[in-house]
């Protein structure tokens, strides 16, 4: 059990996921990220260390979107270094995504899509019934400064299994506001719940706090986050190969540009 624990990986929202951010009017965009941390769900994907991050999106006339996404990584090749298996050398992660955003009236917003999470290389199925790649359905309304969303793994959630069952059907309940207090500075707060199928002590809650401002062309960001996760022997569900807890709160620092 405590193999297939390494084995997953989530993270908090505030410093990284794909989002359509366009420059001016163009439908058509790119971004790059550089983070100190790369946080998904609240748990470290990057070893709490850097990542380098990009992406591009396009947004149709009609409402719907497509884009790609990708973020440099080190929790696969790290968890095999952990549960001495080879889990492969996979160092990138990109995803895929495509959906639909409309209006249902002024100020009231929805947004339904699918994201393919890729790992090339990952050898997960090697050792387990799962594979790190994981796809996800994902609904969201917006109200305002408001914004509730819903992902559901149509997949086992990143290479997460048991001897007898993996975790397709987990879920992420998402809970956000946007709030612009002055001096062109926006404020973020999050609250998060995952919730891993057929595996509850991988279950948690994460938080964030992000305070971000547009200064000579780029976006500036400074976010606290942190992960409520279990501990099973005293060890956290989510290690680093040193021992270190991966959901661990802390501050993040993070520089984008939208062209």
């Amino acid at each position: 059990m405590k193999r297939i624990s390494l084995a997953l990986v989530a993270a908090a929202a505030a410093t990284s996921l794909p989002s359509i951010a366009h420059a001016e009017d163009s439908p058509l965009s790119f971004n790059v990220t550089l983070t100190t941390d790369y946080r998904y769900r609240g748990i470290s994907q990057s070893r709490l260390k850097p990542a380098l991050q990009g992406g591009a999106d396009y947004a149709f006339a009609s409402g719907f979107y497509v884009g790609a996404w990708a973020s440099t990584i080190k929790w696969i090749k790290d968890n095999g270094s952990i549960a001495s298996v080879d889990t492969g050398n996979t160092n990138v992660e990109i995803d895929l995504y495509g959906g639909y955003k409309g209006e249902i009236q002024k100020d009231f917003t929805y947004d339904i899509g699918v994201l393919q999470y890729v790992y090339p290389g990952n050898k997960y199925k090697d050792f387990t019934t799962a594979n790190a790649n994981t796809t996800e359905l994902y609904g969201a309304l917006t109200y305002g400064p408001l914004t509730v969303k819903y992902s559901h793994s149509l997949t086992s959630l990143f290479g997460t299994a048991t001897t007898s069952e993996d975790s397709k059907g987990s879920g992420y309940l998402d809970l956000s506001a946007s709030f612009d207090v002055g001096g062109g500075v926006s404020l973020t707060p999050h609250i998060g719940y995952q919730r891993v199928a057929s595996f509850s002590d991988a279950s948690y809650t994460d938080y964030a706090l992000t305070a971000a401002k547009d200064w000579a062309g780029f976006t500036w960001s400074g976010a606290f986050i942190g992960a409520d996760v279990k501990k099973i022997g005293g060890v956290s569900v989510y290690p680093s190969p040193s021992g270190k807890d991966l959901g661990k709160a802390g501050l993040v620092l993070a520089v984008k540009k939208v062209f």
